[in-house]
Parts: structure tokens; C-alpha cells; sequence
């Protein structure tokens, strides 16, 4: 699996697949099949925040002077209306509060997709976005990419309206939906925090970690 994480890194400038002995440890919790829905929820928020913690390492920044109980010094913010998170519904959902964390003055639109459980397409019900997108850097979240048909139609969507600063994070990632979503949009900056086997004929990700909205929601 080493291997092939260094083939896709390499092969896809655009694409970077985390390796941080925390974000395992988190994941190994929600492989479990044992794990609540309570703590699956609070683990997915968590690495969430790890990993927009990654992913934003050039976050828009402005100087300002602040007042210290002794003097005046310059010192360097996120730039205010500068950062957008999309989620895509349902599961993306639980990624929210976890980057709000970092980023509490953020705008949260909403995209919402389905996959036809026959042709495995993605099929969008809801758009719902921020005014401004097109001048925010969008963080569009999805806990699982898959087959990468939602991902890519909800970058696509997000274009259409102007964006063009936009950075995927899933927490799961199959190679077959990784590279789909890096060869059609790669001008988009892809965070994986895990590279899995490969999805099963269901479009599934193995071993994965089931259906992430159901466990989410506690609705499986």
C-alpha cells in the first residue's frame, strides 16, 4: 500500500495522501464496526480538524497591529471571508464542525448528491452556497471518496459558479475514485487521509469503513 501511495503522490502532483500516526489511530477507530455512533461522530470531527489542520498550511493571511498589555505589534491572521466549507450531503456533513474548529468565521453552503445505487452515478438534488464563493478558497468535504462521480460533479458545480481556488478533503479514499477526481480536475488540491484497497462490486471502498452517512446519523 506504501507503494502505491507514493505512485498516485507522484503521479498526481495534485493529490496528497496524509501519513500522520494520530489520524491512523483515529482511523482505526472508525473501521470498527463495534464503535457508537456517538464516538464515530466525535472521531470523524477530529480528523477533520487534523486534516483541514494539513490542508491549509497557506491559508490567506493578512497583517494587523494587535495591542499587548506592553505595546504595539504586528502580527499575521486568516484573512476574514476568505474560506468557504461545502460539505456533500449527506455524510460530508459530520466533517463540518470539526474545521469550524480552525475556522470559525467560515461560511458553510451545502451540495447535495445521491448515488444511483444501479449505475453507481452521482445525481444532484441541492445546491446551496455562500454569496461570494467564486473570491472564498472552498473547502469541499466528503468523507469517502469512492468511485470520485460526487466529488467530481460537485467540483464541477462549484466552477460553474466561479471557484477557482478549491481543496477536496476525504478522510477515506479508494485509488480508483482518487485518480478520476485528479485527472479531471487537476487544478483541485485532493487531502486523503487514508489510501484504501479498492472498492468491491458494489462501489464500495475495502476495507473501508461501511456507509459513513448511515453511521453518522446512526441510521443503518
Amino acid at each position: 500500500m506504501q507503494i502505491k501511495r507514493s505512485k498516485i503522490m507522484k503521479t498526481y502532483p495534485n493529490v496528497h495522501i496524509l501519513d500522520h500516526p494520530l489520524i491512523r489511530h483515529k482511523v482505526a477507530i472508525i473501521r470498527d464496526k463495534n464503535t457508537t455512533t456517538k464516538q464515530f461522530r466525535e472521531v470523524i470531527e477530529e480528523i477533520a480538524t487534523l486534516m483541514a489542520y494539513e490542508a491549509f498550511k497557506d491559508v490567506p493571511t493578512q497583517e494587523i497591529i494587535v495591542e499587548t498589555p506592553l505595546e504595539s505589534v504586528k502580527q499575521t491572521v486568516v484573512k476574514e471571508n476568505s474560506i468557504a466549507i461545502v460539505p456533500i450531503l449527506r455524510a460530508g456533513l459530520g466533517m463540518v464542525n470539526g474545521i469550524l474548529t480552525l475556522f470559525p468565521a467560515a461560511k458553510v453552503g451545502h451540495i447535495g448528491m445521491y448515488r444511483n445505487e444501479e449505475t453507481l452515478e452521482p445525481q444532484e438534488y441541492y445546491c446551496k452556497l455562500p454569496a461570494g464563493i467564486d473570491k472564498k478558497v472552498v473547502m469541499l468535504v466528503d468523507p469517502m471518496l469512492a468511485t470520485g462521480g460526487s466529488a467530481c460533479d460537485a467540483i464541477t458545480q462549484l466552477k460553474k459558479r466561479g471557484c477557482d481556488k478549491i481543496k477536496f478533503l476525504a478522510i477515506i479514499g479508494a485509488p480508483e475514485g482518487i485518480e478520476k477526481v485528479a485527472e479531471k480536475h487537476p487544478d483541485v488540491e485532493i487531502y486523503v487521509s487514508t489510501l484504501d484497497r479498492c472498492l468491491n462490486e458494489n462501489g464500495y471502498i475495502l476495507p473501508g469503513l461501511g456507509d459513513a452517512g448511515d453511521r453518522i446519523f446512526g441510521t443503518k
